[in-house]
This record gives C-alpha cells, sequence and structure tokens, in this order.
C-alpha cells in the first residue's frame, strides 16, 4: 500500500491543507476555473483562511494554480477569513464577490455582536492576477432586522441590472436571503428579501441562484434544522426551493417560498455548499464540498497532511415536476480504462480503488458490496449507504433515500471518495470513507454492472 492510500484521482483536493466551500467557479476564455475555501497551514491551531484555486481545459485534468493563497485574507476587513464568494465573468476578465470576516476580540456573541461581515470585491484579468481590493458593504448597510451573520454574496446580470443575494440571519434568529441591486456591479441598495412562510433554520449560507429553462431555483444551505425527522440529528443541511413560475430572485421586493418544498441535493454523509455555473455552452455546472460544518464523524484520519475534497462536476437540469437532476459531466468518462463486466452473484477485484460503475437490469433486492465495508443496496422502497466496517466509516453508519423505483444506478469510487447517483441524477448519496485493503473489490446481487478503471485526473500544479 502506498504512504498515502486515499489521495484521490478525480475529485478535487488539496496538495496539503484544509478544504472547504467551492468558490469562484466560472469559465474563462476556454478554461475552467474553481476557486475554494482553503487554509494551506492546517491542522495548525488558528491557521488563516483564505481561497485555494485549481484549473482545467476540460473538467477532467486539473491543476493546482500556484502555492498557497489565491486570495489571501491580507486585510483588516477580512482579518478572521476571507470567506466564500462567486466568480462573475466580464468583459475585461471576471470579478470576484466575497466575504470578509472580522471577529473582534473581547467576551462577544459574534452573532449580534464582535463581528464584522463585509462584502469585497476584486477583479482579475484572468483569474491568475489579482487587481486591489473594494469594499461594497459593511454591516451598516444591510437591513436592520440583520444580526452579524450576513456572507456569501451570489452575483449576476439579468434585466439590464446587476444583482446579489446573501446569506443571513434575522434578530429573531430565522433564516433568510437578502436580495440587493445594482446598476454597475459596484454600488448596492437593499431589494427585498426571500423567506419561508414558516421558521426554516436559524441561518441560511451559501444561497444560489439556480435558472434554467425560465424556471428558477433558490439553492441554500439552511443551518439549525437537526431536529426535523429527515434531518438524521445533523444541524446544516443542503438543498433547494423552487420559485413559483414566472417569479425570479432578480427582482425587488419580499418573496416568500414554501418550506414543504425543500428538496436535499443529496442524501449522503459528506455534501455541503455547493455553488453552480453556466459554462460558455451553456450547461449548468455545480460542485460541492464533500464534508460538513459540524460532522460527527472523522474527517481525516490521524497523520494526514490534507483533509477534505469536492464533489466531481455535476450538471444540473430540470426534471418533469419541477425538481432537479444532477449528473456527472461527461467529460469524467474520458478517464475510463479497463472495462470489467460484474453479474450478479460474482465478485471482481481492482488493483486500485478506483472505479466507475454503471449497474443495469436492476431488480429489488439490489447489493453493492465494496470491500465488505460500505454497501449501496435498495430494497424496493430505500436507496441505502452502509458502512458495516467502523474503521472504514469512521463513525459513519447508515443513510437512506426513499426510491420506489430504481431504474440506473451509477456509483464513483475514487480511493477516499464515493458517489452515488440514481434514476438519471434524481437522487445522489455522497460519502468519504477509508478503506484499508491494498486492492478494491466488488460484490454485487441483483443487478449487472459495467465497472471501469478510473485514470487519475490530477495533472500537478503550475504557477
Amino acid at each position: 500500500m502506498s504512504h498515502d492510500p486515499w489521495r484521490m484521482g478525480f475529485h478535487l483536493m488539496p496538495p496539503t491543507g484544509w478544504l472547504n466551500d467551492p468558490n469562484g467557479l466560472c469559465q474563462l476564455g476556454g478554461t475552467y476555473h474553481v476557486f475554494h475555501q482553503y487554509s494551506p497551514d492546517w491542522p495548525a491551531a488558528g491557521a488563516p483562511r483564505g481561497w485555494g484555486h485549481f484549473a482545467s481545459n476540460d473538467l477532467v485534468r486539473w491543476h493546482v494554480v500556484g502555492e498557497g493563497f489565491a486570495i489571501a485574507p491580507d486585510t483588516p476587513d477580512e482579518a478572521s477569513g476571507a470567506y466564500s464568494g462567486c466568480a462573475v465573468p466580464i468583459e475585461a476578465g471576471v470579478r470576484f464577490y466575497y466575504t470578509g470576516n472580522v471577529k473582534e476580540p473581547g467576551d462577544f456573541d459574534y452573532v449580534r455582536e464582535g463581528r464584522r461581515s463585509v462584502q469585497i470585491l476584486v477583479e482579475s484579468p484572468d483569474c491568475h492576477r489579482m487587481g486591489e481590493k473594494r469594499v461594497l458593504l459593511r454591516n451598516a448597510d444591510y437591513p436592520a432586522l440583520c444580526t452579524r451573520h450576513v456572507r456569501d454574496p451570489k452575483v449576476w446580470r439579468a434585466g439590464g441590472a446587476w444583482w446579489m443575494i446573501l446569506g443571513a440571519r434575522d434578530l429573531d434568529d430565522r433564516g433568510l436571503v437578502l436580495r440587493l441591486r445594482s446598476d454597475d456591479g459596484l454600488a448596492w441598495e437593499n431589494a427585498g428579501t426571500v423567506r419561508t412562510a414558516e421558521p426554516f433554520g436559524f441561518m441560511w449560507e451559501c444561497p444560489d441562484r439556480i435558472a434554467i429553462d425560465a424556471r428558477e431555483w433558490l439553492s441554500l444551505c439552511p443551518q439549525g434544522m437537526a431536529r426535523l425527522p429527515w434531518a438524521n440529528g445533523m444541524r446544516d443541511q443542503s438543498g433547494y426551493l423552487p420559485l413559483p413560475k414566472g417569479e425570479a430572485l432578480g427582482r425587488t421586493g419580499d418573496l416568500v417560498l414554501d418550506a414543504g418544498l425543500f428538496r436535499r441535493w443529496d442524501h449522503g454523509f459528506d455534501f455541503y455548499a455547493p455553488q453552480s455555473f453556466v459554462d460558455e455552452s451553456g450547461r449548468t455546472i455545480m460542485i460541492g464540498w464533500m464534508g460538513m460544518p459540524e460532522a460527527p464523524w472523522e474527517s481525516a484520519p490521524d497523520g494526514l497532511s490534507w483533509c477534505h475534497c469536492l464533489t466531481v462536476p455535476r450538471e444540473v437540469a430540470a426534471d418533469a415536476d419541477g425538481g432537479l437532476l444532477q449528473r456527472p459531466v461527461p467529460e469524467l468518462e474520458r478517464l475510463r480504462g479497463a472495462r470489467h463486466e460484474l453479474a450478479g452473484g460474482t465478485e471482481l477485484f481492482l488493483p486500485e480503488h478506483r472505479a466507475d460503475v454503471a449497474a443495469r437490469r436492476v431488480a429489488a433486492p439490489l447489493e453493492l458490496t465494496l470491500d465488505d465495508a460500505l454497501a449501496v443496496s435498495w430494497d424496493g422502497t430505500e436507496l441505502a449507504l452502509r458502512f458495516s466496517d467502523d474503521t472504514v466509516g469512521c463513525g459513519r453508519t447508515e443513510r437512506l433515500a426513499a426510491c420506489d423505483d430504481l431504474h440506473d444506478l451509477r456509483v464513483l469510487v475514487d480511493s477516499s471518495a464515493v458517489e452515488v447517483f440514481a434514476n438519471d441524477g434524481a437522487i445522489a448519496l455522497s460519502t468519504r470513507w477509508f478503506p484499508r485493503s491494498d486492492a478494491l473489490s466488488l460484490a454485487l446481487a441483483g443487478a449487472a454492472a459495467s465497472v471501469w478503471e478510473m485514470g487519475d485526473g490530477m495533472a500537478g500544479t503550475y504557477e
């Protein structure tokens, strides 16, 4: 076994240090850019957090751009971190909007006092050279109903104007989204709020706008959800709410949505803070963080010099029922190597923990087992992800998704990451795992499958 068997081949992960939320996703001049929250000095206590940077020409082979920070927390307005934000391509390059976080020293709760939440703009002609930072909004610029928790700008242009949404927490500890409008993307004015009729978490993080076929959805990460029956005891969730037909986030006024229509993006253990962008071909592509803010399980076994990864890029499409489908981008198939057939009741051994499994002729009960430690199963009513080995799962146990009809199943295995997609992307379950075996064993019952060995998409580092 190699010294670090859990480094991945086609999931974006840091060379060293801590990675979390994807930020600044865009395609510029044919090149894809994925920025992300990054602490290169992790696990050192108090390691500063800024942005890291990956780039690719094809969504398959990726480079780490430079060393350390692409955007560093190097001004007083981001003294506690250059937090999450977005990218907007413009004629002269790209604009990055993000939150500067400042926690003042003292005896504060950092909700109602002691925190500065600053929205910052930096422009770049090429996603490499960064210009001067410009402060756009401070706490005094937000509506009086807000606490000090206002962050994670998503910005776009529509109808001759610039629009921004921000995640927020109000003084009644209810999550909401702020809407802002601008003529130039520089000077902003408040334009209303987006809420649910009933309280739905105490804070909405990482808001995003999905717009497909003249319909819009609000993607959000509500915090304070642990008591809901479907939440698996987790405080933080990630999903989306459909806007009524004909409604848009880029409008002035207050909008009330139905919390009962909330759908989770992913039913697995490790998925949070997704961000989408529209590429130059018009596709909506989303990437999420394969981690959780307050997970009760291990994010990295002892001794690793890095922590966390991002999901594979997922193409988002609308279904006929007002929901959203998410499928791995087809470019990933370029990494497929040797092909094997796996029939029901048989077992397959691969030299590495890296595979693309596509099941067909599905019937209940179905079970795909990885290393006798992690099972993907379907009993006719639920699709399940179960760990039978606590060491491999590092505290993860079971996740379920309602599924009364299963007509396709795809499983991506990449060393310490597993992503499951079912029914053309209507269901997704993602998890980290930390297998101890030298080779990957696959056992299947209830279906037949094609299995491809997968190549390595991480091509190294360049300046």
